[in-house]
């Protein structure tokens, strides 16, 4: 086949080329603007296969995606292009709207020109992938429920609301133009090649240099965490066997306090490079104000694609927590390049206002 990715240089985007292009025979076609989050080098160990080709296009572009969709003739659209970090989000929601709303219906528009024009067989196999996350879902607090596919929309972010509007539109998309749709939502993702503004790079990077380890409010917040690669092996099958129409919840049966997480790292870096002052890492977190709106709970029942698909997570978060620290100690390089750029002006304003 051939699989458009859009958002491919980013963390999961990244991931889920890895393994297309180590697992199958398939052709793909990154399509990614190359924000601040996106980095090619994450894809550096594929980047020579004759299966890969890459395209610095903005998917609000419509006349560029028309030509992309021309010349590669994808079977399948895998689309993850989007801004995902809440904070950034509450400090300048414009981006948000453009990409992850405008950008969404920009990228359907084109499909959907493209699809029309297949034959009969090529457009009943066609496939439009949209991954979103469980934070469209909103809050568990003060419950044991889980998110199921069926749980209704309650976003609480800038980010968020931006997401479940994207879902909304695919969906729509698919009810009224017949376009072949599947969405994902998935839980919080972790693991190498992550953006060090996410809590899991970001305590390890600064816990070895020595910074404070910021824990918003008092830590108590609950995620489901999912190891990238685990997620990757997911979608690729939603989207080779997965239902036309249908939605998969994918998450990693981990549900943490950050608090928790937090101190797991500490705990896995006290052992693998401790301090040279011989001080324990959690003696570095630092208690910072909550986030304004912060979600309490998160957690993802992925029985559906267990039943269904028959995916489960390889890795348990013990596992996948410490491939992650140690990802990180052995790619110094990777992690410079990251921080030489836009993320550590911004990471610096950051700590200047808090």
């Amino acid at each position: 086949m051939n699989i458009i990715v859009t958002g491919g240089a980013g963390f999961i985007g990244s991931a889920v080329i890895r393994h297309i292009i180590q697992n199958t025979e398939h052709q793909v076609l990154n399509v990614d603007k190359l924000t601040y989050a996106g980095n090619l080098e994450s894809l550096e160990e594929i980047s020579n296969s004759e299966k890969y080709q890459f395209s610095q296009t903005d998917i609000c572009n419509r006349v560029a995606l028309d030509q992309l969709f021309e010349g590669f003739q994808p079977d399948v659209v895998m689309h993850l292009a989007a801004e995902s970090h809440v904070d950034r989000s509450i400090d300048g929601p414009t981006a948000f709207i453009q990409t992850n709303i405008v950008g969404t219906y920009t990228l359907l528009e084109a499909a959907r020109k493209y699809w029309m024009n297949l034959n009969a067989e090529a457009q009943q196999n066609f496939r439009f992938h949209h991954i979103s996350t469980d934070e469209v879902y909103g809050d568990l607090e003060g419950t044991t429920d889980l998110f199921t596919e069926t749980t209704s929309y309650s976003p609480s972010s800038p980010y968020s609301a931006s997401k479940a509007s994207s879902d909304h539109l695919v969906r729509a998309w698919h009810r009224t133009y017949g376009l072949p749709v599947i969405v994902t939502n998935c839980s919080n993702n972790y693991g190498p090649y992550h953006f060090p503004e996410k809590l899991i790079p970001l305590v390890i990077l600064n816990a070895l240099d020595a910074k404070p380890l910021p824990v918003y409010g008092n830590g108590q917040q609950i995620r489901d965490w999912l190891f990238v690669e685990d997620h990757a092996r997911a979608l690729y099958k939603v989207v080779t066997e997965g239902v036309v129409g249908e939605t998969y919840n994918i998450g990693g049966h981990n549900e943490k306090q950050n608090i928790e997480v937090v101190k797991t790292i500490c705990k896995i870096l006290d052992e693998l490079k401790p301090q040279a002052n011989g001080q324990a890492y959690e003696s570095l977190i630092t208690f910072v104000k909550d986030r304004p709106g912060h979600d309490l709970r998160y957690a993802i029942d992925a029985t559906k694609i267990k039943n269904e698909l028959g995916w489960v997570p390889l890795e348990t978060f013990e596992t996948g927590i410490r491939k992650t620290v140690e990802w990180y100690l052995n790619n110094q390089e990777w992690v410079a390049h990251i921080q030489s750029g836009e993320y550590q002006a911004w990471l610096e304003k950051q700590y200047k206002a808090k």
